[in-house]
Parts: structure tokens; sequence; C-alpha cells
């Protein structure tokens, strides 16, 4: 008998498991597959192993740039697989290492809810039934297949086999342009394969600031990447040289043949075959429904994590496993404010943002004060070669209230916390100005907008020079 059992042991799994183990209550988390689950094996982690090794090769192309001289580089696609595998490999087991220093019992099959506050778990066609006064369900999402696009893994592909191809294609369409699509885009692209990103609405990462979608966009231009906004891939025909993709534009029709079909058009939540109809827990529009403590309408049994409605990210899993577990021990956690969670994409140019954008900032029927610092007038972006992008700031004008920030450009993901920080602190415009940044840093520029949309900036001029 367990005070709690997790089951999945993603971001928000064994985060949820540690803390509950932590705080003096009994734990088991069950996994099916790998400790870590799907972001540390499949996502966040092994995307950004790639991602480093496209940015080292970029650099070594552009070497010159610098004044060094490099000859004969090339790209061992094979290599850099494998060192992706292993460093999600490393974490795996640095999460086993963690699971069991702080004594949570790492239980391997698949799960499934019973009613009575139980879990049965199938391994190896053996099934052994747990039981917990609290159970949590943290079972993630996996990559979500549209009818017209179904993923074979080989010519169609989804976000996993995307990691692990056994060759580099010559040409690539991914379609769409979330975080996934478009860290996907650059990778390839930058390991020397054509790249063609197709997305339905009007705007590439349709869910960032207006001025982000529009940057990105130029750059991705810039790097030879094709961007097909306003379209949609009707159907793919796959032949015996790769595939055919049909893909309807506001002008008709246009045949684009290629290697490979890379669908990132989202994630699906794992809800099905976990027991929630046999407990009777509720769902709406495939997602899990609970209440500000992630109880579900079942007492003993919670959910966290991409089965909500809220933000998909590892983050915010793991936030609100914290606040269950603690609820569950008897503090008092205060909720997450789901309108201050930074999100991030580490495409190059990487994007972070915060709060609102600014069309939001407005249908919300605020008077804003906008600033941008463009990253050509910084000292330190220049040094480093990386003059794309500019931090935007949106504030309200008659409090001063931080409502949002937006920022694209070379490492942009480090500095976006220091947003949120302050948006948490209820910091001022005034406040951020008044505070000291270092200088010279890619980070002063988030001082330099706020002092732009105040009409205290100094170094904007340096660009006309």
């Amino acid at each position: 008998m367990f005070d709690v059992i997790v089951i999945g042991s993603g971001p928000g799994g064994y985060v949820t498991a540690i803390r509950a183990s932590q705080l003096g209550l009994k734990t088991a988390v069950i996994e099916k597959e790998s400790l870590g689950g799907v972001c540390l094996n499949w996502g966040c982690i092994p995307t950004k192993a790639l991602l480093k090794s496209a940015q080292v090769f970029e650099y070594i192309n552009h070497a010159e740039d610098y004044g060094i001289t490099v000859s004969n580089s090339n790209a061992d696609f094979s290599k850099v697989i494998k060192r992706s595998r292993d460093v999600a490999d490393g974490m795996s087991k640095g999460i086993a290492y963690l699971t069991k220093k702080n004594k949570v019992e790492v239980i391997y099959g698949y799960g499934k809810l019973k009613k009575g506050g139980k879990v049965s778990v199938e391994l190896d066609g053996k099934t052994t039934e747990y039981s917990a006064k609290h159970i949590i369900i943290a079972t993630g999402a996996r990559s979500r297949v549209l009818p017209n696009l179904p993923q074979d893994g080989k010519n169609i592909i989804g976000y996993r086999e995307a990691m692990t191809l056994k060759s580099m294609p010559k040409k690539m369409v991914i379609v769409g342009s979330g975080a996934i699509g478009v860290e996907f885009a650059y990778f390839y692209n930058a390991m020397g394969v054509e790249v063609t990103v197709v997305e339905y609405m009007p705007n590439i990462v349709p869910v960032e600031d207006l001025d982000i979608s529009k940057q990105l966009q130029r750059s991705f231009k810039k790097s030879g990447i094709k961007v097909m906004t306003n379209s949609s891939v009707e159907k793919v025909n796959v032949t015996d040289n790769g595939c055919e993709v049909m893909v309807k534009t506001k002008k008709g029709e246009e045949i684009i043949n290629t290697d490979v079909v890379l669908s990132a058009v989202g994630i699906t939540p794992n809800i099905q075959n976990i027991g929630l109809e046999d407990v009777g827990i509720k769902t709406e529009n495939g997602r899990l429904v609970v209440d500000e403590y992630y109880n579900t309408n079942i007492s003993g049994y919670y959910a966290i994590g991409d089965l909500l409605p809220t933000q998909a990210l590892a983050h915010v899993a793991s936030a609100e496993g914290i606040v269950c577990v603690e609820k569950i021990a008897g503090e008092n956690p205060e909720p997450i404010d789901y309108g201050n969670i930074p999100g991030c994409t580490y495409c190059s140019p990487e994007i972070s943002s915060v709060g609102l954008t600014e069309a939001k900032a407005k249908e919300a029927g605020y008077d804003v004060k906008v600033g941008k610092f463009p990253f050509t007038a910084s000292g330190k972006a220049s040094a480093a070669g990386h003059k794309d992008g500019f931090v935007k700031v949106i504030f309200d004008a008659k409090y001063g209230e931080w409502l949002g920030c937006h920022m694209i450009g070379y490492n942009v993901t480090e500095m976006i916390a220091e947003a949120v920080v302050a948006r948490k602190l209820e910091t001022t415009g005034h406040e951020i100005l008044k505070a000291i940044h270092p200088h010279p840093t890619m980070s002063e520029a988030v001082m330099e907008a706020v002092a732009d949309a105040y009409d205290e900036v100094i170094h904007l001029s340096l660009i006309h020079i």
C-alpha cells in the first residue's frame, strides 16, 4: 500500500513522485518504457543535443566570419544522431539515480486505473495490482496523427522518427510550424537538407507575437528554408522515389517532391486504455477535467501535464505535480498562474515569450506602451555575430503592469526568466529601468526595450552608425 502512485515518469511524473517522497509520502512511479518519458528520451533533451550539433556545424561553416580558417568540414549524420541518443540515455540514468536517492519505488509496466484506489500493472503478460490513497495520472501525450497524413514511420514520420533517421534525406517537408516543426526545420536545414515548412495559419509559430513570427520567417528565408503559410497538405502519395506532397495554397494546388514528410501538427493526450472509463473520470474535448489542485471528479484520483487543457510544456507539468502533492501532503501551495508561463522555441534564432502578445493585450482592452530593442544595436550581439532579432515588451500605460515580453535572437531562451520573475513580483516598467543590467550582455536588451517603451532609450541610434 502506497500513499501516492504516479502513472508516468515524464517531467510531470518523476518530479511529482520525488516531491511526494520528500514530503514523507510512500511513493511509487509506474513507467511503461523509459524513465523521463517523452521529454527526456524523445523530446526536449535529445532535440537540444541535435540542435547543438547543428549550431556547431554552422559555426564551422561560418568560421571565416570570425577570422578562422577551417577546411574539409562535414557532418556525420549517424554520429550526430548517436550523440543525441547518448545524451538522452545519460539523462534517463540520472532520473533512475534521483528516484532511488529519494526512495521512490519504480514499477515498470503498463499501468491501468482501477476503482477503489488501485492500479493494475501489466509486464510481460503478468498483471500485478497496487493500492494507493492517492493516484496521480501523468501519462503525457504523443504525436498527433492527421487522417490525411497517416504516419508510417518511414516516409511520413513524427518527431520520434525525426530524431533517429538512419540516413540524412536530401529533401524534407515539415507540416506545422509550432515549436517541434521549426526546431526540426532549423536542424535539418543546418545539416544541409532542403526544407519546406507548410503552415495552415497566416504566420509561422502562430501562438507567438506577430512581430516575432515575421522575424523568424525572414531569418528562415535567409537560411534557405522555404516557408508556405496559408497552406495545407491535402494528400501525400508515397512513391518509389519518396513522396509527392499535394499542398493547397491561396493560388491553387502545388505538388512538392520530397524524401520525407515530417508531421508536426501537435500532440494527442495519452488517455486511451488507461482505465478512465472504468473509474468514471470525466474528460472534455479529449482532456481531463481537474480543479486548481488537480483533483479529478473522482476523489483520490488526480491528473497533471499534457492530459490537461493547460500549456503542454515540461515545466508546466512539473509545477502542476508539485502543487498537487503539496496539497495532498497538507501544505498550502499557491495555485499556478497560467498567464505567467514562459514558452521557449530552440530554432535559430531562438524564441522565448511570456504573457500577452500585443494583439491579445489590445483585445483585452489595455492601453499599451510597447518597446522594442533590436540586437543590431547590441554590442554583445555584434561581437558574437548574432544580430538577428529583438526584445519586445508590452506594458499597461495606466498602471505600468508588465503585460508581455517577447524575444527572438541568440540565446534568448536563457533571458526570459527575468520577465517571468518580474511579472510574478508585479514589477513595473520603471523598476526594470532602475535595475542596473550588466554591460555588455544580451540581457541588457530587456532594459533597453523597456526604456524604448517609456521614451528613455539611449542606444537605438547605434543601428544607424
